[in-house]
This record gives C-alpha cells, structure tokens and sequence, in this order.
C-alpha cells in the first residue's frame, strides 16, 4: 500500500482543509486560562511572557527544550502546613511526595483541557525525574522558582524558598509552556512576603543559611538530600570499598541503609527541610506567628532544635564546625558529597556552590590556573576575606600558578589520580607555595 492509499493518509488529506479552519490562531484570554488552571486543580496560577526582563536568563533555555514557547504558566499547589511543621519527617516527606504528585497531575489535566483548544503545552516534571546526565550540573530542565518570580506567584525568601503571599512556602511548584501569547500577562511581586523573622537561620542543622545573606548549597544538600543523587552515589561507593558485611555495617548504619531503601522504594525522602518547617510568611501563615510567638517557637521551633537525629556532613566543613558547636546533642556523621565535576569548566561552576568561608579563614590568597588538554581554560581564584571570586582568565597578581592536564585534575579531584605523582610527571606544575594549594582544598571539601 502506498503511503496515499493509507487510511491515515486519506483521512487527513478529505479534512485538513476542514481542520486548519476550525481553530484561529488568537491569543488566548487571560481570565479563561488562569480559570482553567483552578478547574484543574490548581490553588493558584500566574502567567509569564516569554520575552519578559525577568524571564531573560532563561530565556534560551527554555526555548531549547520548547521553541514554540510564547508564554509560561506557573502552577503553584499547597501543602498541608502542619504535615510539613511534624517533628517526623516521615510525615513531612509524605506531604512533599503528595504535593509533587498533585502538581504533575494538575499539569497533565490542564495540558488536556488547553489541547482541545488548539493549545499545545509541554509541562515538564514538577520534580524528578531530570537530565540526570548533566549531573553535576543544572539538571532541571526548567527553573520553576524564576518562572514563579515573574509570573507573580511570590519573591525567594532569605531561606531560598519561594514564598507565595497568602500561602508562604508551603508550596509546590510546576511549570507549563504554551505555544500562544496570552491576553494579558501577571508581574512580578513588588515586595517580598518574607518578613526576615530569622527562624530558618536558627533551625538549619548544618548552618546553611547565614544572618548576611549567604547560603552554603552543598552544606544543605549534603544533609537533606543524603539519599539522593551525591548521596547515593557516596553510599554506593561505600558498598565498593567494603571487603565484606562487617566493614560495610561498620561505614553505613542500618538506619541509613533503610533510609535509601525507603528513598528508592516509595519516594525521594528529606533529612530536614526546616527551614520550610519554621517559615511563618504569607497571610494564611502569619497570624500564628505574630500573636504567640513565644508559643509558636515551643510549638514549631524548639522541637525541631531539639530532635534526636543524625546530620550528615563533609569533613572539615563549616557544617560540621556547626553543628557541632550549636546541637551538641545530635548525632554527627561525616560522608562524601558523591560531587565529582565532569569538565573543568564545571569545576569553575561547582566553586561558588561547595566554598566553605570558615575554611577559608586567614587566607587571603590570588590563585591562577591553567588547564591544557582537553580543555584550554584559563582562569582566576581570589579568597579574600572570606570571600570568593572566579573570574575568567588571568587577572591581577598571583600568589600561586597552577597549569594541570585537565584530565589529570578531574581525576585528582575525583581521587583516583595521586598529586605528588601528577606532579612528578608534570601532569600538574604549581609555581609558589604548596601550602596555598593545601588551604585551596580546604576551602572546597568534597
């Protein structure tokens, strides 16, 4: 049968002239799509043009995995806040997980409810699963806190949260790109709902939110998200290096070893996600806050504070220095990050996010690299003042150089490669105090 004889073919052919004028392309009412969203489930909706400022670094990311993309809908789901406040985190996980759940489904129907429409959507995943393949890197494949921002659904919060005005943080977020402009289009909050109370700096168990603003990632990811990603790939290895069951109880406890079964089996689990607990922003949240707060932090804080857990830490980090110091009653286990960059330039990338300003103490240094190979990069490391700055190229007076093969470095920094034979071989040449190199690690434990 010819491909024109085909009964699809036929089909098509006796009523595209049919179809192509049963839908107009026009852009689609505001009021009509943001109703459709709440029909679908939605608690709320904001929508967001594709060329919008606020949409600008984003931009060309989205386009890649859409290009028809005219505008976004963020679809924001409310969790139960007392679920989430629960000192079992069994309890609070369970509400997560549901909240995701809720969020890909509200996607989905309002995906079937535009489709009759002529609307095409791609609704990317509330969640997981992602572009795994990019790990270390920027795995999702959209940003659905910056498409929230702009579409007026809330402002981040000092605990990097996004928090809605009426509902505060405990939300969840999803995402829908729609091939129409819309009518008329939500902007950015003008304020921000957080109310800078400071109860997500007291309650992190690693110190992962700072009173000036600053925010330790791999500090908090290493802890939280212990059995996902870094964390399963560290606990995996630790099954490797295991001669036998003794040595393997002896590195992993049997809780841990549950923990990942459950992680895998029923859903990703948290180790904390205090700071989401504590959060008394928005209108629906703040009353209980301002009116007792003495009550609200014997209630909602202090048994967070004082829970009986093991948190999880990079070794000589500032997280272990933290906790140690602040929950001396809590359980301390030093592990590995399971953070090994892929390229040199994701070894640049990965700095910001894995530096430690207690480590860098006293050090104020100037650090030029050059990588060779398969990668020519060059660039600059400045740790002043407990501050860090990659730039790149060479910029400014060195106190140390550093010209590596880059293979030879990435397998130096994923230890399978020795120093002192790299440097040996002049796989690695270092031209000033080795010292600095010593304090350089020290500031981005892995």
């Amino acid at each position: 049968m010819s491909m024109k004889n085909h009964p699809t073919v036929k089909w098509f052919n006796e009523n595209s002239d049919k179809k192509s004028t049963e839908i107009k392309i026009t852009d689609v009412d505001y009021k009509t799509l943001k109703n459709m969203a709440v029909s679908a489930g939605a608690d709320d909706c904001g929508i967001a043009y594709i060329d919008s400022a606020a949409l600008e670094d984003e931009k060309n990311e989205i386009l890649s995995i859409y290009p028809e993309t005219k505008a976004v809908i963020s679809i924001v789901i409310k969790l139960n806040r007392e679920n989430v406040q629960c000192v079992s985190r069994s309890v609070s996980d369970h509400e997560f997980l549901q909240g995701f759940d809720s969020a890909n489904s509200v996607a989905r129907k309002l995906t079937a409810s535009l489709k009759t429409f002529g609307i095409h959507p791609l609704s990317p995943s509330a969640g997981f699963p992602m572009d795994v393949s990019k790990w270390p890197g920027k795995m999702w494949a959209i940003s659905h806190k910056t498409i929230a921002v702009a579409a007026g659904m809330g402002r981040l919060g000092h605990n990097r949260l996004l928090i809605h005005p009426d509902f505060g943080n405990f939300i969840v977020l999803g995402t829908l790109l729609i091939d129409r402009p819309v009518t008329q289009y939500d902007t950015a909050l003008d304020y921000n709902p957080c109310i800078k109370c400071g109860l997500c700096i007291s309650v992190c168990p690693v110190g992962a939110i700072a009173a000036d603003g600053g925010f330790s990632f791999v500090n908090c990811m290493v802890h939280n998200y212990r059995d996902r990603m870094g964390g399963f790939s560290d606990w995996v290895e630790n099954i490797v290096k295991s001669k036998d069951v003794k040595t393997y109880r002896s590195r992993v406890k049997d809780t841990e070893t549950v923990s990942m079964w459950q992680s895998l089996s029923y859903g990703i689990c948290n180790k904390s996600s205090y700071c989401m607990a504590v959060c008394p922003a928005g209108r629906e949240n703040i009353g209980l806050y301002l009116t007792d707060k003495k009550g609200y932090m014997a209630r909602v804080v202090k048994p967070l504070q004082e829970n009986n857990e093991t948190i999880f830490v990079l070794p000589e980090s500032d997280a272990l220095d933290y906790v140690t110091r602040k929950y001396s009653h809590k359980k301390v286990k030093e592990v590995g990050s399971g953070i090994r960059p892929a390229s040199v330039e994701g070894f640049l990338d990965s700095l910001p996010l894995v530096f430690q300003k207690g480590g860098s103490k006293g050090l104020n240094a100037t650090y030029h690299f050059t990588f060779t190979g398969n990668e020519n990069i060059k660039c600059t490391v400045d740790i002043h003042d407990m501050k860090l700055s990659v730039k790149k190229d060479h910029s400014g007076q060195s106190d140390i150089s550093i010209i590596a093969d880059s293979h030879t470095w990435l397998k130096f920094l994923a230890k399978e490669k020795n120093l002192i034979l790299a440097l040996l071989t002049l796989k690695i040449k270092i031209k000033g105090s080795p010292m600095l190199m010593k304090k350089f690690a020290k500031c981005f434990p892995l």
